[in-house]
C-alpha cells in the first residue's frame, strides 16, 4: 500500500512538472507573440486605419478576394482620411497632390514585392517584364531600347493596323446585328477589338476574336483566371514565393502564367521559323513593321539586352496591352449610353467636324480627332473614372525615410496609391468626383488642364509610367468616333452593368441594341 501511495504521489508530481513545463512554454509563446504584435502595431501607430490591418495582412487579402477592393479602399479613405494603414507595413494614400513624391522621376522608390507576384513563372524562374521588375537597373536595361516604339509619334505609325481591325468590327456588327434588333453585348466586342488590335500590332495577325465573335481558345478567360488567382496573393507576396514560384512544386503542376507564355512562345517560334525559311516577307509584308519584328531587331542588335527580353516584351503586350484599353472603352461606352445627353453632344461635335470637311469616313484619322474638345473630355473622363488597374501601386520608402501628407515614414515602409481612389479624390475633383461629367475637362486653361491630367494615376506616374499610354489613346480616339458616326446604339439595362476587380477590372452586362444612323 505504501508503495502504491508513493507511485501515485510520484505520478502526480510528474503531471505537475509536465503541466508546469507546458505552462512555461505556452506562456513564453504567448509573450513572444504579444511582443511581436505590439512591435508590429507600434511601427505605424500614428497612421489611422482598421485595427486588424495594423496586425495582419489577412484583412486586405479578403478585401481583394471580394472583387470589390476598389470600393472598400475608397470607403476606408472616406472614414480615416487621405492616409490609411492597410497592413502592418502598408499605407495607402489618396491625395493626388503627392503623386510626384510617391512616384518620382528619379530613382529611389522601388516597387514592392507586390509586383514580383505578377511575374509569370517558368521552370527557369520568374520572368521579369518592364511593368513588374523591381530591379531599377534591370528596368532601365529592358525599357530603354523599346521606349521609342511606344512614343506618340511612333504609335501613330500603327494607325493602319487599327483601321484594319475597325473594318472587321464594323463588318461583323453589320452582318450579325443590323436589322435583327437582337441584344448585343457590346462589351464583348470592345474586348475582342482591343485584343485583335494588339494581336495585329504585335504579330501582324489577328487572334480571330472578331471574325468568330467569341473568346478564341479561351485566351481571355485564361488571362482573367490568371489575374483572379494572382490578385489576392499580391497582398501576401511571401505566399507566392512559397507556393506559386516554388521550383519543387513547379515540377508537379503547371506554373503560373504558363498558358499565356505558351501563346507568346508559339508566335515567336513561328516568326523565327519564317525567318529561317526565308518566308517572312512573302508570308506577310507587315511583319517588317509589327512590334514582334521590331522587338527581335532590337534584341539582335544589342548584346547587352537579356536573351529573354523578346518574350518579356511580347508577354506585356498580350496581357496588359489589351485588357487595359478594353476596360476604359467599356467605361466610355457605358457612360455615353447611360447619359444620352453626352452621347448626343459628342455626335454633334463629330458631325460638325465632318461638315467642315475636317473628318473623313468611315474611320477618322488620328490627326482629325486627336484635338476634338468634347471627344477628348469624354476619353479623359473615362480614363479618370475607370482605370483598368485598381489596387494600390505599391512602392518602398527609401532609406532615410520621407514625409508624405504630414506623416513621416521610415525606410522600408510600403506606401501606395490606388488609381481608382486617387482619381475620385473629392478634394481634387470636387463633390461630384464619382459622377460622369466630361464637362469638367472643358474651358480650362492649359495649366489647369495639365494639373488635372497629372492628378490622374490611371497610367502610373514618374519613372514607371505605362509605356502603352499613347497606343491606348490612339485606339480609343479612333474607335469611339467611328462607332458614334456609324451607329445609333441604345443601352438596354443600365443596372445590368457589373464590375469585378482582380487587379484588372472585368466588366459585364453592356447589353445594347444597335442600328445604322441611316435607318429610319
Amino acid at each position: 500500500m505504501a508503495d502504491l501511495q508513493k507511485h501515485n504521489i510520484s505520478s502526480q508530481m510528474d503531471r505537475l512538472r509536465d503541466a508546469s513545463g507546458f505552462a512555461l512554454i505556452f506562456g513564453a509563446m504567448v509573450t513572444v507573440i504579444t511582443i511581436q504584435l505590439i512591435r508590429t502595431w507600434w511601427r505605424l501607430r500614428h497612421i489611422p486605419g482598421p485595427f486588424l490591418a495594423s496586425l495582419t495582412n489577412i484583412q486586405r487579402v479578403w478585401w481583394v478576394k471580394t472583387k470589390r477592393a476598389h470600393l472598400i479602399h475608397q470607403q476606408m479613405h472616406e472614414k480615416y482620411g487621405d492616409v490609411v494603414r492597410f497592413g502592418p507595413n502598408m499605407v495607402s494614400i489618396s491625395d493626388p497632390s503627392v503623386i510626384s513624391t510617391v512616384y518620382p522621376i528619379r530613382p529611389g522608390f522601388p516597387k514592392s514585392d507586390f509586383y514580383k507576384v505578377l511575374m509569370p513563372y517558368t521552370k527557369q524562374g520568374a520572368l521579369p517584364a518592364v511593368f513588374n521588375t523591381r530591379d531599377e537597373k534591370l528596368h532601365k536595361q529592358i525599357k530603354s531600347p523599346i521606349a521609342p516604339l511606344f512614343s506618340l509619334s511612333n504609335a501613330v505609325t500603327f494607325e493602319s493596323f487599327i483601321d484594319e481591325v475597325l473594318e472587321v468590327l464594323c463588318r461583323q456588327i453589320d452582318q450579325r446585328y443590323i436589322g435583327s434588333q437582337d441584344i448585343v453585348d457590346l462589351g464583348n466586342w470592345l474586348q475582342y477589338f482591343a485584343f485583335d488590335v494588339m494581336g495585329t500590332m504585335t504579330f501582324s495577325k489577328r487572334y480571330g476574336f472578331l471574325e468568330q465573335g467569341q473568346d478564341v481558345g479561351g485566351m481571355l478567360e485564361t488571362i482573367w483566371e490568371y489575374m483572379r488567382t494572382t490578385a489576392p496573393v499580391t497582398q501576401i507576396p511571401w505566399y507566392d514565393e512559397w507556393w506559386n514560384k516554388n521550383p519543387w512544386i513547379a515540377m508537379w503542376r503547371q506554373p503560373f502564367g504558363f498558358s499565356i507564355l505558351k501563346i507568346v512562345g508559339d508566335n515567336i517560334s513561328r516568326r523565327l521559323s519564317e525567318k529561317d525559311g526565308g518566308g517572312a516577307e512573302s508570308t506577310n509584308q507587315l511583319n517588317n513593321r509589327d512590334m514582334l519584328s521590331r522587338f527581335m531587331e532590337i534584341q539582335s542588335t544589342n548584346e547587352s539586352i537579356p536573351p529573354w527580353s523578346v518574350t518579356a516584351w511580347t508577354f506585356s503586350n498580350v496581357i496588359a496591352g489589351s485588357d487595359s484599353t478594353a476596360a476604359i472603352l467599356h467605361c466610355v461606352w457605358y457612360n455615353l449610353l447611360a447619359h444620352p445627353v453626352t452621347l448626343d453632344r459628342l455626335h454633334a461635335e463629330l458631325l460638325a467636324a465632318e461638315q467642315a470637311q475636317a473628318i473623313t469616313r468611315p474611320f477618322p484619322k488620328w490627326s482629325e480627332v486627336c484635338d476634338l474638345p468634347y471627344l477628348d473630355a469624354c476619353i479623359n473622363e473615362a480614363v479618370r473614372l475607370h482605370p483598368p488597374f485598381c489596387l494600390p501601386f505599391e512602392r518602398v520608402v527609401p532609406e532615410g525615410g520621407v514625409e508624405i501628407c504630414g506623416h513621416f515614414f521610415k525606410g522600408g515602409t510600403v506606401v501606395g496609391m490606388s488609381p481608382y481612389v486617387a482619381n475620385r479624390h473629392r478634394g481634387t475633383w470636387g463633390e461630384e468626383s464619382n459622377l460622369w461629367r466630361p464637362e469638367r475637362w472643358l474651358n480650362l486653361g492649359e495649366e489647369e488642364h495639365r494639373i488635372l491630367e497629372q492628378s490622374m494615376l490611371t497610367f502610373g506616374a514618374g519613372r514607371r509610367v505605362c509605356l502603352g499610354k499613347h497606343i491606348a489613346m490612339l485606339e480609343m480616339k479612333k474607335l469611339v468616333p467611328a462607332l458614334v458616326l456609324a451607329y445609333k446604339i441604345e443601352l438596354v439595362d443600365p443596372a445590368a452593368f457589373k464590375v469585378e476587380n482582380s487587379w484588372f477590372f472585368r466588366q459585364k452586362g453592356l447589353g445594347v441594341r444597335i442600328k445604322r444612323h441611316t435607318e429610319a
